[in-house]
Formats: structure tokens, C-alpha cells, sequence
């Protein structure tokens, strides 16, 4: 890395020369004006004309720095290029954290040159999203162009300066051979996963911020029929399963004005029409969930999705106050549930950072009310037998729920 990048960012490990703390914003601001592409002619141009003299190497790295800073994500491009990065989490110009699987590490080779640049990167991330991202609208929530998850909240909001997360998509599917060499699954629940998905099951993926539930979700889609349909409804589209016909429907915010958001629900409505074999629902949050468990009822199995859930346990709840809040009644939820919904995969993420899944529930009526039992454990690298193993043995082999 050039220290010469000190403009927009600089490395630890070197220092900048002099040349490159002010040249490059003046340069930078030069090319804006003129509404040219930061080339190495252009940049040569705009440095002449700052009366600046620079070997052509010297030259050289200003254009780099500026491609940086004015296309991707600008510095933070080598991050999100590391194919172990799930996150990358901007607090301040010399605090920037990843996350490589094992939970957040400090990034000691890259820092920014400063506030305003931290900002300008920001606002250009939310432009590139059709975001916009100012004093108006000091924050923002959207999906970049390839894929890469913004959220990014501006001063006074944010007290400390602007903050930057990024959270970056698997650019591939994972096997359940590789879930097992990685320590996310017992060899043992292999079959049991693969069981579930030739049964057409309809299960959800339950746990916390950043513990795989996308990743499993894309690998179990992956042992879905390659003769059957997937639809995927998603908020942003994440999920990659290996599956040779699959079809995305992504929600859509309003504009600056307010008007021309789509939301989940109108998606899971129209993927209805599209005569899906399997209806996912990339993460039920809102009032689509009525929609997914009336689909789940009227024919449609395998249907699928992930949760935001700290327990299998809390999944009923969860759903419950989704459901509650989009006009679906207890009684009537809780009816649907039991009917439509046979299991729940729970994820987990160890203190050592290590993200595995934790159990199989189904779903039982107890006093009227769905519950979730546990019918397999996966700890230690085993299998264990929970009290709700029968119900799943049942409903795998094709019986009742």
C-alpha cells in the first residue's frame, strides 16, 4: 500500500510524504469541478496546474488514491475484498474494525485521513445506493450495487463522528460438507438437515445479528430439487444458493419524495403468482409474515425464511408480535403456526466468535398455545435426542405434524 494514499487514507506502517496530505484533496476537488475521470492524464494535468512537480510514480499513486476514494468503497475496498470479511465497521479515521469469523479485530493497516473524509465517503456510498445522506437525512439504511450492505449515520447523531457499517455478502454458497469441516455442524446432522429438505418441510432459520443464518439458509436451498422453483423474497438480495432455477423479488424503499416503496408483503404476494415450489422469505420481519404462514396452509411447502430470534424458544412470540401488529389475531396465529410451520433451526455464536447451528425444534400445541420443543441438539460435535424427536421422525417419514 502507498503511503502516498495519505490523502484519502493513509497506511500504518509508512509515512506520507508531505506532498500527498493536501495535493490530493486540492487535486480531488479540481476533478470534480472539471467533471473529469481521475486518469493518470487528468490527474497529471490537475497536478501541473497546481504547480506541483511529481515523478511519475508519485503521479501514479495520487490516481490510486483518487480511484479509491471516488469509485467501490472507496479505501475500505481491500476489506471487503478479504473473502473472510462478513463486516466492516468504520468508527472513526483511525478506527476501523473487521469481522473475519471470529468476532470483531481491529484494522491496523488503514486508517482515514479524517472526519470529512470519513463523511464524503459515507455520502458517496448512499448516493451510489440512490440514497441521499446529509444534515436532512442523517442516516441511511440500503444495499450498494454489488451486493454490500450501507449503514451509515452522520454528526450530531452520531456524537463521535461519522459512523460507517458495512456488512458484505458471501460471494458464494457454502455444502453442508464444508459446514462440517468448518465446525458448524456435527457430521452426524448432516443426514438429519438433508432429511428435512427432501421431506419439503417448512422451517425457519432462528438467530441473532451475524450468527449465519443467511449462509445456512443458502446451503440448505442448495439440496432443494434442482426440478423445483425457488423464489426468493428478499429486503436486499443475500442469499446465493446453488440452485439452477432460482427467481429474486427485492423490496424497494420510497424515494426522496416518499412514494414508490415496495415492502416484503407485496413481494410474497406477487411470488405467490409465480408458481414457486419453494416460497423463501429471505428475513420475516413485518407484516409479511401473515402471508407466508397463509401460504404455508394452502399448499405451498417447503416454504422457508430466517428470523431474528435469541431462542428457538422465543420464535412463537417473535412471530406473534409480527403477526399481532399486521392485524392477525393470537388465536388465528397461532393456529396457522402449528399448521403450517413444522421446524426451527437455531443458530448460534459461541464466545470464541465460532458461528454453529445449535438445534432442530418442532412445533408443538401445548394449552393452546404453539411451542417450540427440541427435538435435536447439536453440541460438541454430536447428536443428541430431544423430547420433540418423535414429531420431527414423523414428519420427515411424511405423517402428521
Amino acid at each position: 500500500m502507498s503511503p502516498l494514499r495519505a490523502g484519502p487514507y493513509a497506511s500504518r506502517s509508512g509515512t506520507a510524504p508531505p506532498v500527498a496530505t493536501g495535493l490530493v484533496d486540492r487535486v480531488r476537488a479540481r476533478l470534480v469541478q472539471d467533471g473529469t475521470e481521475p486518469t493518470a492524464a487528468q490527474v497529471a494535468r490537475a497536478v501541473h496546474a497546481e504547480g506541483a512537480v511529481l515523478a511519475d510514480h508519485a503521479v501514479l499513486a495520487v490516481v490510486d488514491a483518487l480511484r479509491s476514494e471516488l469509485a467501490g468503497v472507496g479505501p475500505l475496498d481491500p476489506l471487503v475484498r478479504d473473502p473472510y470479511v462478513t463486516d466492516v465497521l468504520v468508527n472513526a479515521p483511525t478506527e476501523i474494525y473487521v469481522d473475519r469469523g471470529a468476532g470483531l479485530e481491529p484494522v491496523t493497516d488503514i486508517v482515514l485521513q479524517d472526519e470529512p473524509a470519513v463523511r464524503r465517503l459515507a455520502q458517496r456510498l448512499a448516493a451510489q445506493a440512490g440514497r441521499r445522506l446529509d444534515d436532512a437525512a442523517p442516516y441511511v439504511d440500503a444495499r450498494l450495487p454489488g451486493g454490500i450492505r450501507l449503514h451509515a449515520v452522520l454528526p450530531p447523531i452520531a456524537s463521535g463522528g461519522t459512523t460507517i457499517s458495512l456488512r458484505v455478502p458471501r460471494r458464494r454458497s457454502f455444502t453442508l460438507a464444508e459446514l462440517v469441516a468448518a465446525g458448524s455442524l456435527p457430521a452426524a446432522g448432516e443426514a438429519w438437515l438433508t432429511a428435512l429438505i427432501a421431506a419439503r418441510a417448512a422451517f425457519l432459520v432462528s438467530g441473532g445479528t451475524g450468527c449465519g443464518k443467511t449462509t445456512v439458509l443458502s446451503t440448505l436451498l442448495g439440496l432443494v430439487d434442482p426440478a423445483h422453483r425457488l423464489l426468493l423474497v428478499e429486503d436486499s438480495g443475500e442469499l446465493l444458493p446453488d440452485h439452477p432455477h432460482v427467481v429474486r423479488l427485492e423490496a424497494r424503499p420510497s424515494n426522496t419524495e416518499g412514494a414508490g416503496a415496495v415492502v416484503l408483503r407485496d413481494l410474497v404476494r406477487q411470488a405467490l403468482r409465480m408458481r414457486p415450489d419453494r416460497l423463501v422469505v429471505g428475513e420475516v420481519r413485518g407484516a409479511e409474515v401473515v402471508d407466508l404462514l397463509a401460504a404455508l396452509n394452502t399448499g405451498h411447502e417447503g416454504g422457508c425464511g430466517t428470523v431474528h430470534a435469541n431462542s428457538a424458544e422465543d420464535v412463537p412470540a417473535r412471530l406473534e408480535a409480527l403477526a399481532l401488529a399486521a392485524g392477525l389475531g393470537r388465536d388465528a396465529l397461532h393456529a396457522q403456526l402449528h399448521a403450517g410451520l413444522d421446524a426451527v433451526l437455531h443458530l448460534v455464536r459461541d464466545r470464541d466468535g465460532q458461528r454453529r447451528i445449535d438445534s432442530v425444534h418442532v412445533l408443538a400445541r401445548v394449552e393452546g398455545w404453539v411451542q417450540a420443543q427440541p427435538a435435536l441438539w447439536f453440541r460438541d460435535g454430536t447428536v443428541a435426542a430431544g423430547p420433540g424427536l418423535p414429531a420431527l421422525e414423523r414428519r420427515l417419514a411424511g405423517g402428521p405434524r
